[in-house]
C-alpha cells in the first residue's frame, strides 16, 4: 500500500538524520530520480530539520541574535515544506489526470499531499515520544505517561494511513476528485506584507 511505503521512507529519513543529529547536515536521500519516493524523502527531511530548529529556538538561554536567525530559517523552511506538499499534489494530479470523474463525485476536505504532510509529522512525534518513553534519567511516571501517548500516536498513524488509502482509492475510482489551491502565503511576499512593502517609507 502507498502509506506503507510512505511510513517506511519517513522512518528511514528520521533514522538517517539521527545518525548525525545535525540541523546543517545535507539530505541523505537515496531515492534520487525516483519520483514520488524522492519527494517523500525530501519532504520528511525538511520536517525533521525543522522539528529540531523548533526545539533549539525554545532554549530559554538562547542568544537573541541567534534566535532571530533560527526564526528566519524556520520561516524559509515553512515555505519549502509548503512547496514540497504542492509538488506531491502535482504528482498525484498528473497520475490521476485520466480518471473519469463520476457525476456525483465529491471533493475531499484536504488533498492527499496535505494528509501525507500530517503523516510525516506523526512519524516524528512517534520517534521522539518513543525516545522519551525509554529515557533512563527520568522516573517511571514520566516513562509511563509517554508510553500512553505513544500508543495514541501509533493508533492515530494507523487511522490516518487508512484514511489516506481510502482517499486514494476514491480518487482512482472517480468517486472523489482533486482540486488544489496554491498556498497564498502573504507574509513572505514583499508585495503583500505591509511591513515589507512599507519599509523605507
Amino acid at each position: 500500500m502507498f502509506t506503507d511505503k510512505a511510513n517506511r521512507i519517513f522512518e528511514q529519513v528520521i533514522d538517517d538524520y539521527h545518525r548525525y543529529d545535525d540541523i546543517d547536515h545535507p539530505s541523505m536521500n537515496t531515492y534520487k530520480d525516483k519520483g514520488l519516493e524522492s519527494l517523500l524523502y525530501e519532504k520528511c527531511w525538511v520536517d525533521t530539520v525543522q522539528w529540531h530548529l523548533e526545539d533549539i529556538i525554545r532554549d530559554p538561554e538562547i542568544d537573541p541574535v541567534e534566535a532571530l536567525k533560527i526564526k528566519r530559517r524556520i520561516d524559509r523552511s515553512n515555505q519549502v515544506r509548503t512547496d514540497m506538499v504542492e509538488y506531491i499534489d502535482s504528482y498525484m494530479l498528473d497520475k490521476y489526470k485520466d480518471v473519469k470523474v463520476l457525476p456525483d463525485a465529491k471533493i475531499n476536505t484536504e488533498t492527499p499531499a496535505w494528509a501525507i504532510d500530517r503523516l510525516s509529522i506523526l512519524a516524528l512525534k512517534i520517534y521522539h515520544m518513543h525516545r522519551e518513553s525509554v529515557r533512563e534519567d527520568v522516573d517511571d511516571a514520566h516513562r509511563e505517561s509517554c508510553r500512553k501517548k505513544l500508543d495514541v500516536l501509533l493508533s492515530q498513524r494507523k487511522d490516518l494511513s487508512t484514511a489516506i488509502e481510502e482517499l486514494i482509492e476514491d480518487i482512482e475510482a472517480g468517486r472523489k476528485y482533486m482540486k488544489t489551491y496554491k498556498q497564498m502565503k502573504m507574509y513572505n511576499d514583499p508585495s503583500l506584507n505591509p511591513v515589507l512593502y512599507g519599509a523605507g517609507k
